[in-house]
């Protein structure tokens, strides 16, 4: 009986919604109050935005010339084994599973529990269904597991079943969000777009607050080496919202003509979403004050726009915006991420079974086992901190992979490259230094989102290493 192979069903437009359906979460809607709170300006606030587009499109472009010469399963291990070693793929991999993906799958999914409560009360994260003394298990968390139980499902059923709910979710969610937008610029009533941008690029942080230590009385101008660290700590908001464009490289083995159409989908997909996070921001600023923005009511800052520019009903436009977003956004997620477990148990370096495809060629074990960790994580309420705490390593394997491409080009000077990293070396280089920078600025200056990533990164040694020891003696 010969094993299962992936089937290649998915063309360009295809791929093109993972990049954009995986991308497009809840962040959009929520983080740029933080980001705010870290820069205290309208210029600064789309810079930032404006630097993250520009990082995401290099690297996506960038791992253009890797999907074509690696245009497999795994996507991003691969290319690390490839330009590295195996162990660091496996360190990849490993903090991939333990958090960088499942922690993502578990905020999305609570997002998706904590905006349906506006329409389903009963779903809220204040009704407490369990009290098992040490914690309480809210009914938003267990929504959330439902719904990642229900997509990991549905994905068990074959490629097919995840590219209808995927490709239909990205095109309503690009529509809605599209919409928003437009309404923003012509229905809202008092403008406070001229009131804003008097504070142009004037940089401030440090809030003051009254003695309630609720409302805003004041800014700290910043500059200089602050100004760098604030634009820093407020990139970890704009670079998770704008994370998971890479998770298309997951599914190669299952995309038409990938060696063209990985390389396309993830420069169509990066840019059309950029263009999107920029002109919400810009809409932000149209409908909001700037105290607005960065003290919106409860933290939901998308509630507070919608308020403005549909009244009293606005937060239900919204709340069913969000759940699109963040429906599709899980199930693009869930699809991907079990393919690198299938190509890491491939390797000996996984459980066994995750490098198994099932009767509908889908890693099912490996989706089912990425299934389990996210609900913990949901239980756990830990995500959140999670996801600040990894954005450290995301950049660090991001441009370790770009770098990789330096590399290659030395170790495998005739290797086949369909398509080659556009604006090379200049674009990939100015990723390098602008990677490098915001690592050692959240070191200095945030080290609180920077040393738990590590050391879950670092755990991953001995992991592998155990890993080579059992292969030696299963192989003796």
């Amino acid at each position: 009986m010969s094993e299962a192979k992936f089937k290649p069903v998915l063309g360009l437009w295809d791929a093109t919604m993972v990049v954009a359906g995986s991308m497009i979460g809840s962040g959009i809607f929520i983080v740029s109050a933080d980001i705010v709170r870290n820069v205290g300006s309208p210029g600064w606030l789309i810079a930032v935005w404006l630097i993250t587009g520009f990082m995401t499109i290099i690297a996506a472009v960038s791992y253009g010339e890797l999907s074509g010469m690696f245009p497999k399963a795994g996507g991003q291990y691969v290319y690390l084994k490839e330009a590295y070693n195996p162990l660091v793929a496996f360190l990849y991999g490993w903090s991939f599973f333990a958090v960088i993906q499942t922690a993502t799958i578990a905020a999305v999914g609570v997002a998706f529990a904590r905006f349906s409560a506006y329409i389903f009360p009963w779903m809220s994260e204040t009704n407490k269904l369990i009290n098992l003394g040490f914690t309480e298990i809210s009914a938003a968390q267990v929504s959330s597991i439902i719904l990642i139980i229900f997509l990991t499902y549905v994905n068990t059923r074959g490629i097919k079943e995840g590219k209808i709910i995927q490709t239909s979710f990205t095109v309503s969610k690009l529509i809605a969000l599209f919409g928003l937008i437009l309404f923003g610029f012509l229905l809202v009533k008092e403008s406070s777009w001229d009131a804003n941008w008097q504070s142009g690029f004037n940089a401030a942080q440090d809030f003051g607050t009254d003695a309630n230590g609720k409302e805003p009385s004041g800014w700290k101008e910043i500059g200089g080496i602050t100004l760098l660290g604030a634009i820093a700590a407020a990139m970890t908001g704009s670079l998770f919202s704008s994370d998971a464009w890479n998770n298309v490289t997951f599914i190669a083995g299952e995309i038409k003509n990938p060696k063209r159409n990985i390389g396309l989908s993830l420069f169509l997909g990066t840019l059309m979403v950029t263009i999107l996070y920029i002109t919400t921001n810009l809409m932000y600023l149209k409908v909001l004050p700037l105290d607005g923005i960065a003290f919106p009511q409860e933290d939901r800052l998308a509630i507070s726009a919608a308020n403005q520019i549909f009244g009293e009903g606005g937060k239900y436009v919204i709340a069913v915006l969000i759940m699109v977003s963040t429906f599709g956004c899980n199930n693009g997620l869930i699809l991907a991420g079990a393919r690198v477990y299938y190509t890491m148990a491939k390797d000996n370096l996984f459980f066994k079974k995750a490098g198994e495809l099932n009767k509908n060629a889908v890693p099912e074990w490996a989706l089912w086992a990425q299934c389990v960790v996210a609900s913990i994580l949901c239980l756990s309420g830990g995500y959140g901190n999670l996801l600040d705490m990894i954005s450290l390593v995301v950049v660090i394997f991001y441009t370790l992979t770009i770098a990789g491409i330096f590399i290659l080009r030395k170790k495998r000077p005739d290797a086949e490259r369909p398509y080659k990293a556009f604006g090379y070396p200049v674009l990939p280089f100015i990723y390098i230094l602008m990677g490098i920078a915001f690592c050692t600025l959240l070191i200095i200056y945030k080290p609180d989102f920077t040393w738990p990533g590590l050391i879950i990164t670092l755990i991953g040694i001995p992991l592998y290493y155990l890993a080579i020891q059992r292969n030696k003696a299963s192989a003796k």
